[in-house]
């Protein structure tokens, strides 16, 4: 903590002068890491501390929120009269007993990354390049990069309550280029999580590295996937953006109840196939969406959000779970101290079937397979989606044959997953960034093998 409790609850009062439902604090110290290194040499080495404090007032159903990067008292408790100002409900005066709040998720970091020598994560860039440059004559350029994340979160609140949570991020990524002829292609792969330099104490960096060199190559042989209609395979490596796009942003809470999702109002209807479940899961070890704590101090949890294909609810911060009377699901997060929470996902997935992953490619005589998913885009109004396809391949007769490239998958969210019939026993993560309302935060996604019997594909026209 920054400062004694009295002065917390000081502020917090302060914040709630004018009236007013709710108020917290959030405390954030951050100090990051980030290495990159392309055409062969280090480009840049950036390490940095950021530090501040957002006071937020809820009034009336509506957010007053203010932050600094001075901690200076005076500085402080004018934040709080600033945000006590926007006030719409009457006066409350309120009695703050604090309580600390202990985890009921504690998540193991063997090895913390501020205690790694900045030549050791050098050196550990320096073996993915030469790995993934040595892969193969035709790789004509290498970018790998290294981050790591160290932030400490303070979250008061009126109701009394505090939690403290220190949350480690380690990634590491590459991006190759492959030239062949006039012929270029990319490949990219990455691996993180809430989890410290450990995450590369084994062959990860090989692994990534390989995969990366790998997908390029691949490319360059690879011919124009035949547009139209056919059945797709979505292998568990291709990493779950499908569902992510598809679905997630469609049950976070804000936009649902604003209307702003194809799934407002559809609590217990069918949304999916009987053979999907879906689930947002912050208390995974090890995931880069993981946490002890969302934003707002609510304690992380797994929620259900499909269940056998029917709807069962949404994913809530506390503000929009007050609007519709129900608990916060401990989704409220936010990129810093600069932002206020949303709603937004963490780990969210596809639960795995019972069908064998190799069977599920067989059951198919023509069609595409999907190996690695791209980036993608989706209207959650509507629910109609693009996704790109990184790697993919034609299925002939069972078996994946010729490589293709410039795919991607059109359709409609719900339409695609009451369509899945085939669900296989596999689990492949991917990681990113999610962007939402100029806010980004770490999330994964995972997805086992699934069969989607016809989906549009984009490529080249017959």
């Amino acid at each position: 903590m920054i400062y004694d409790g009295d002065f917390l609850e000081g502020l917090v009062k302060k914040a709630l002068s004018r009236g007013g439902e709710y108020a917290d604090i959030y405390i954030e110290r951050r100090e990051t890491t980030s290495i990159m290194l392309e055409d062969d040499r280090i480009e840049k080495v950036i390490t940095g501390l950021d530090a501040g404090i957002g006071i937020r007032l809820v009034s009336g159903g509506k957010t007053s929120y203010a932050y600094s990067n001075d901690f200076s008292r005076d500085v402080l408790s004018d934040l709080a009269g600033t945000v006590a100002s926007a006030a719409s409900s009457p006066f409350r005066d309120i009695a703050v007993n604090m309580k600390t709040r202990r985890p009921d998720t504690v998540f193991a970091v063997k090895n913390p990354p501020g205690g790694v020598p900045m030549s050791s994560k050098i050196l550990m860039v320096k073996t993915g390049n030469k790995i993934s440059r040595g892969f193969d004559k035709r790789i004509k350029q290498s970018t790998v990069t290294y981050r790591d994340s160290i932030q400490n979160v303070t979250v008061f609140t009126s109701e009394g309550l505090l939690t403290e949570e220190e949350r480690v991020y380690t990634t590491a990524m590459v991006q190759v280029v492959a030239a062949d002829g006039d012929v270029v292609q990319t490949g990219y792969e990455s691996a993180g999580g809430y989890i410290g330099f450990e995450l590369l104490d084994g062959t990860v960096m090989e692994e990534i590295s390989r995969a990366a060199a790998r997908r390029a190559i691949t490319a360059l042989k690879a011919r124009r996937v035949p547009g139209g209609r056919m059945p797709v395979i979505i292998s568990s490596e291709a990493g779950g953006t499908m569902i992510h796009e598809a679905i997630g942003h469609g049950l976070e809470a804000d936009l649902a109840g604003r209307g702003l999702s194809v799934y407002a109002g559809k609590t217990g209807q069918m949304v999916a196939s009987q053979k999907v479940t879906v689930v947002d899961d912050a208390t995974l070890q090890g995931k880069r969406g993981s946490f002890s704590f969302d934003d707002e101090g609510t304690p992380s949890r797994r929620t259900v959000l499909v269940e056998n294909g029917l709807l069962k609810g949404y994913m809530y911060d506390r503000l929009n779970a007050a609007e519709n009377g129900v608990a916060s699901t401990g989704n409220g997060r936010r990129e810093s101290y600069e932002c206020k929470p949303i709603p937004r996902m963490t780990n969210t997935l596809i639960v795995p079937g019972a069908a064998d992953p190799e069977d599920v490619v067989r059951s198919v005589q023509r069609g595409l397979l999907v190996k690695k998913m791209g980036g993608g885009q989706v209207n959650t109004v509507t629910g109609d989606f693009v996704f790109e396809v990184q790697e993919g391949y034609l299925i002939e007769n069972g078996e994946p044959d010729m490589p293709v490239r410039g795919a991607t998958l059109v359709g409609n969210g719900p339409e695609v997953l009451k369509s899945i019939d085939l669900v296989a026993s596999d689990l492949g993560f991917s990681i990113g960034t999610c962007g939402k309302d100029g806010q980004g935060v770490p999330v994964s996604d995972a997805m086992p093998t699934i069969r989607i019997p016809e989906i549009v594909v984009g490529g080249e026209a017959a």
